[in-house]
Parts: structure tokens; sequence; C-alpha cells
């Protein structure tokens, strides 16, 4: 007996329901996206290794899906860097190619590649899957689509505040609502500086960026671990486990900062931008967070993490600034600030809360019953005219008892069932029938469009 087929861990099939559902997400990003003006590109699934290496720390370059070389990608190879003690140094040789880790970096590249046919500032959206060899769990998978929207070729702060506005209309939407968590990588750097310990700013902010997770003990344990001093661990503490609104974090955090002319650009930048928040009547809830770190080697401004407030999930959305992302490509000067949607985990939001909208059903609005060739042929004249005014509807394929095409419309979920007889067929009528309540009556082709049209 053949073995049941089975799809990778941390990968998923979506019946015909999920699809829609998932649909009506993009539909509604990408509505918002375009209200802001901005415009789709895509890129490949696959990357050029060396364009995704080093780009997302020590942790993300481990959870990069590597691509085999074609044809015979050991020839050439020493039987001793196919050991696992060398297994790095291997896939480095084997592997030319990824799979994109996120849509960020390949937008960064596509920039440069097209930077001499872009208009600058340049804003886009990109809805596509990626990918990353992470331990699959609830919320968090190894294929996940990521709906990106940024803008590069300007360092104004209004696109922070833009890229804010879009998320409050995109969960406005969604009749959701949301917590919006922002912080400033300078503000962080300039922490590294108060406790004299720049060169571990990466260690510092990963273990920050743990707080929610792991607790204060956890940090301060993760901290030490990484290098830093009980005395350094003993000046963040006040700073990560302060519970002030925004006003009162600000001022502990100038204080705490007044020697780092870093750290006081970033505060700056966040008054500014808290302000303009204030003055645009963004609807959801904003809170300054000073454990926020956001993982990622490359941003260097403000950055945002989005939670819902109702249903528990990590971050649903997630980005920020970054000033020199296309240097790294051979483009320096060109800042950019984006944020990324991610559809799974808003997905599982929407479900949780109920509010997917009942017109997300797939099924077709209407069935013609096949009760003989001459009514199928006049039930096609009329799905045509239907069809021509947006209502969905099929024809049976065959001609078979009634009560199995009643159960086929009731098992897809369609609510009208169109009976075409003898007797119809001589009048050039229809009768329509209401599944879920059982009412039944007969129309001209033309009264059967405008009562579908209203219902």
């Amino acid at each position: 007996m053949a073995d049941k087929p089975a799809i990778p861990k941390g990968t998923r099939d979506f019946n015909p329901t999920e699809s829609v559902r998932r649909n009506y997400i993009f539909d509604t990003v990408k509505r918002v996206f375009t209200l802001y003006g901005y415009a789709p590109i895509e890129t490949p699934a696959m990357e050029n290794l060396s364009t995704l290496l080093g780009k997302y720390g020590a942790e993300g370059d481990k959870l990069l899906f590597k691509i085999l070389n074609s044809g015979d990608f050991l020839a050439g190879m020493d039987h001793r860097e196919v050991t696992s003690s060398s297994a790095n140094v291997a896939a480095l040789k084997i592997c030319e190619k990824g799979l994109r880790y996120d849509l960020t970096v390949p937008f960064a590249r596509f920039v440069v590649q097209h930077q001499h046919e872009l208009v600058f500032p340049f804003k886009r959206y990109q809805l596509q899957p990626v990918w990353r060899a992470d331990r699959p769990q609830r919320g968090r998978y190894r294929e996940f689509f990521q709906c990106d929207v940024d803008v590069v070729g300007s360092d104004s702060l209004l696109y922070e505040l833009e890229l804010l506005q879009i998320v409050d209309e995109v969960f406005k939407s969604f009749d959701t609502k949301v917590c919006i968590y922002i912080n400033h990588r300078k503000i962080l750097s300039g922490i590294a500086e108060m406790i004299g310990r720049t060169d571990l700013l990466t260690d510092i902010t990963a273990a920050m960026d743990k707080l929610d997770r792991i607790g204060w003990e956890g940090v301060e344990t993760e901290l030490i671990a990484r290098g830093l001093g009980q005395d350094a661990v003993e000046k963040v503490r006040p700073i990560l486990l302060f519970r002030g609104g925004t006003e009162e974090k600000i001022a502990l955090i100038t204080q705490c900062l007044a020697g780092s002319a870093t750290g006081m650009a970033g505060i700056e930048e966040l008054k500014t931008l808290f302000e303009w928040i204030r003055q645009a009547g963004i609807g959801q809830e904003v809170v300054l967070d000073l454990s926020l770190a956001r993982g990622l080697n490359y941003y260097t401004g403000a950055i945002f993490e989005v939670k819902a407030l109702d249903y528990e999930m990590g971050s649903i959305c997630g980005g920020g600034r970054y000033d020199n992302l296309t240097g790294i490509f051979g483009l320096p000067g060109i800042s950019g600030v984006g944020i990324s949607f991610g559809a799974d985990r808003i997905y599982d939001v929407l479900l949780g809360l109920d509010k997917f909208p009942a017109s997300t059903a797939h099924a077709p609005k209407v069935l013609f019953m096949n009760l003989g060739r001459e009514e199928s042929v006049f039930a096609l004249s009329m799905l045509k005219q239907l069809r021509s005014s947006g209502i969905a509807g099929e024809l049976y394929p065959e001609q078979v008892k009634m009560k199995k095409q009643f159960d086929y419309a009731d098992k897809r979920g369609i609510p009208y069932v169109a009976i075409i007889g003898e007797g119809e067929l001589k009048q050039a009528k229809v009768s329509l029938k209401e599944l879920k309540q059982g009412q039944q009556q007969m129309l001209t082709p033309d009264e059967l469009k405008k009562y579908l049209e209203k219902e």
C-alpha cells in the first residue's frame, strides 16, 4: 500500500474557503496601499545567496533555505569539505542560490538594479511568499506570505507617519483593534553608548527584543551570557521595566541618554513622530516600547511592530527605517522605510475574532438543474446573461436525479437552485428555489437577473 502523500512541515494547503478569505486580506491591503500611491512589483522566489547572506544577522543566516546547484554539485570538492564539521563551508560551495527570507532585501537589490528606471521617492508594495527554515509552531510557518509596503529615496519622517496611517486604515477595514509599538534604533545605540558597550549592540538588542517572551530574568541572563557586566545590566534594567506613558518614557530616556548624541537624535525624531501621530488622528493605539529592537541588522531609525489587542498572537506587522540597505549593493545614500503585513498571522487573527465577512463565501449564487438537453440549452443562455451582470452561476454537468443535484448545491453552499422543466421551458421562465427557507417562485430571465442582483 502506497504511503499517504504529505507536504513539508511548516507549509500548508488552502481549500477554496481559505483561499477566498486570504484573497480578501490581499485585496484589502492592496486597496489601501494603492490609496496611498504605492505601486506593485514582484521579484523572483530565489535570489543569489550572496544577495541574502549577512543581511539578517547570524540567526537569520541560519534560517535561509539554500538551493543546491544543478548538475554534479559535488564535482571538484574535497571529501573533507562535506563532513558535518564543515557543513556551512560546503553549503556555500554547492549552493549559489537561496529562497528569499523576506521582501525587503530583494527590494533593495531591485532598486539598485533598476535605479535608472525609477522615479524617487519610489513607493512600492509587494505581496509574495517568503521562506524560513524555522521550527514550525502556531503562527510561525516555513512558507508564508508577506504584504510589504516601502518607500525609498527620502528620509522624511512623513513617510513613517504615512505607514502608520496605512496600518490604521487596514485594520479599520478589518474591524480589528491593534496596538502599534514604536521605538528607535538610535535610542538603542544610545543605550549601548551609555553602558560603554557599543561593540555589543547587536547582542544587547537581540536580548532586549525577547523581553515579552522570556521576561526580565531571562533577558538579564542572556545579557550576561553575551558579555555584559552586572553594572551594565543594572543600567539597562530601569529603562526596560519602566511602565509610564509615552511622555514619561521620553523624559526618562532623555535623562538617561543625555550624553549620547546618537540617542538624543533618535529621541527628537520620536518626539516629532508622536506629535504628528496625535495630529493625524490615528485611531489605533500607539505605544512607545523601549524594549522593541527588531532583530534585523539593517534597521537604522524608527522601528514598528503591530499586535492584535483582542486575540493572542505574536506581532502581525513589523518594519522600520533603513538608511544603508541599498549601499551594500553599490548604491549608497538611499534611505528607505517600510512595513510588512504578515498575511498568515492576520488570517489567524481574523478567523479567531470571526471578522471575515460572509461575502467571502466561494460558492456561486445559483445552480441550474440539468433536466434535459433543451432545458440545458435554455439554462446556458440564462447563465450567460447572469454572468455578464457579475452574478456567479453554474449548470450541473449531468442529467441525474434531482436529489443528487440538490445535495450538490447544499454541500457547496449555493443559496439558490434554478429549475427548468418542461413547463418552464414552454413559458420561457425558470422556477427559482431558495434552499435555506424553501421558498420558490417563477421568474422570467430578466426578473431572475434583477432578483439575484438585489440578493
